[in-house]
């Protein structure tokens, strides 16, 4: 895998999360990346308005942002709609729904040319939901196999509402054997991926879970998982 990944806690495209997003453009290397905001996850819930939302914000940041309205099953797997894929710089998965997001594109036209995407180097940031089906689990009411974008980490989003004691607990009893991590990630926070591990950013904290401890990160730090 060429490009990069953004992990995203939550409230995406809402004021303070300018920084964070500009690093996210950033790591494509282009000076006006073509974006991509994709609001499958969101499809009961005003996907219209996500997607719109999405693209007033990254335009702010210099980006050449645009919608792509891929909601359901039929759209994920349409040969037209994925090809958008191959201009994009930036893939933006909102939040939503995790359940509904995993289903439609599981095996998929559109997860086909995210691949591709990223292995020319394109970036794929995803928040909350969009985070959530990266990993090789997700938990959404229970743990479920989920994309292996990321694989052996899951990503818990809106972190902010969480005791660390408290989740670690939870997921020494629980969590797949599996997982080398799971990432707690604040709302306007993310890990970004690259060549030597991840960058926490935003104004909160991500708490990396993992051997029967925990430990938290703020912007700028650097981690690694192995």
């Amino acid at each position: 895998m060429a490009g990069s990944i953004a992990l995203v806690g939550g409230d995406e495209f809402r004021d303070g999360c300018e920084p964070m997003d500009e690093a996210i453009l950033a790591a494509t290397g282009k000076s006006a990346p073509v974006t991509l905001i994709v609001p499958t996850a969101a499809a009961f819930e005003r996907p219209d308005l996500a997607a719109q939302n999405g693209v007033r914000h990254f335009s702010s940041l210099g980006a050449d942002a645009h919608t792509l309205m891929a909601l359901d099953r039929d759209d994920a797997m349409d040969a037209g709609l994925a090809s958008e894929i191959a201009s994009a710089d930036l893939v933006y998965l909102t939040g939503g729904n995790p359940a509904h997001l995993l289903e439609a594109i599981s095996e998929s036209a559109l997860l086909n040319s995210i691949a591709s995407a990223l292995e020319r180097g394109a970036v794929l940031a995803g928040s909350s939901a969009g985070a959530m089906v990266m990993g090789s689990w997700m938990r959404f009411r229970e743990w479920r196999r989920a994309l292996g974008i990321v694989d052996r980490i899951a990503t818990l989003p809106h972190h902010e509402r969480t005791d660390p004691d408290s989740t670690l607990l939870e997921l020494d009893t629980s969590a797949p054997d599996e997982l080398n991590a799971v990432l707690g990630v604040d709302g306007r926070c993310g890990a970004l991926s690259g060549p030597d591990g991840w960058t926490a950013l935003g104004p909160g904290n991500v708490t990396v879970y993992r051997s029967g401890a925990w430990r938290q990160y703020t912007d700028g730090d650097n981690f690694t998982i192995s």
